[in-house]
């Protein structure tokens, strides 16, 4: 049972990350997702935000619990890999700004590839990390399909009415493969109960997302999007150096599991409630008033 649970998690999350791609691709433009990061100001503040207050603060939060060892690398991976594919999705919940969300996506994505093995051995002594094992997955599974998509768009302006049958597809794929990796990790999940993991998780969750909302930006939207995206970490990366160059160090992995998850669902619900408040707060329209864009 565990086994297949396991499979359609891997399944979902694959398809949630082709899905989300493809649909991003084909619904925006280049000069839509480049625009937002001319503002070098945004840019360094979230990089700053992602790169070295989410480190600090996960290095802080495990000595503040008094987390073993093991437990405070874990954390600390999550807090030094930054982007993931979750982000504009979460732009999408929160009603932020989608187009940068997949430029800043992008950008944290290709900065961790460089910084992650270049940080990491400072850090932990004894870890190496390759950069290209990093990258690849990022690269065929994110930024090839985006690529090709925004290809097809440019070429094709018609294509990006397939645009919201695959948000729908990402959607229901995102909440399959959770729920799935949710019952797969429940044993594990418990047994971090008492630990101080979960709370260490929750507490570094809040402090990425406030100091992202503070650095991130003049508008709502943008502040939304760089709070989420300092709060998203790059959770394959951070698996991928757990399994691999801690593989007799297991509750490195399991660690890491557990606070993805925490954070996974943290996140979920707060972008969750922070569409429903501009939903909330939105003017109601008049029975004959036209809707908006039209």
């Amino acid at each position: 049972m565990s086994a297949a649970l396991t499979t359609i998690a891997q399944v979902a999350i694959l398809t949630f990350v082709l899905a989300s791609m493809i649909g991003l691709g084909l619904s925006l433009t280049v000069q839509q997702i480049v625009t937002p990061l001319k503002d070098l100001r945004l840019v360094l503040l979230a990089l700053a935000s992602s790169f070295v207050v989410a480190p600090a603060a996960a290095w802080a939060i495990a000595n503040l619990f008094g987390l073993s060892d093991d437990q405070s690398l874990g954390l600390l991976l999550l807090g030094v890999a930054g982007g993931a594919p979750f982000l504009p999705k979460l732009a999408q919940l929160a009603r932020g700004a989608v187009a940068y969300s997949v430029g800043l996506m992008v950008l944290l994505m290709v900065v961790s590839v460089a910084y992650v093995p270049l940080v990491l051995p400072f850090l932990v002594d004894g870890v190496t990390v390759s950069a290209w094992d990093i990258a690849r997955p990022l690269l065929l599974l994110m930024l090839l399909p985006l690529v090709v998509a925004l290809a097809v768009r440019a070429r094709y302006p018609g294509s990006a009415s397939l645009a919201p049958r695959l948000n729908q597809i990402s959607t229901t794929a995102l909440a399959l493969g959770i729920g799935a990796a949710v019952l797969v990790g429940l044993p594990k999940i418990w047994d971090q109960v008492g630990t101080g993991v979960i709370l260490a998780t929750l507490l570094f969750t809040v402090v990425c997302l406030v100091v992202g909302w503070l650095l991130g930006g003049s508008g709502r939207e943008q502040r939304v999007v760089t709070s989420l995206g300092t709060g998203q970490r790059n959770l394959s990366a951070a698996l991928l150096i757990a399994g691999t160059s801690f593989v007799d160090s297991p509750n490195v992995i399991v660690t890491v599991m557990v606070a993805s998850l925490v954070l996974t669902g943290t996140l979920l619900l707060v972008a969750g409630e922070l569409g429903k408040r501009v939903e909330a707060e939105a003017p109601p329209h008049a029975p004959g008033d036209a809707e908006p864009g039209r």
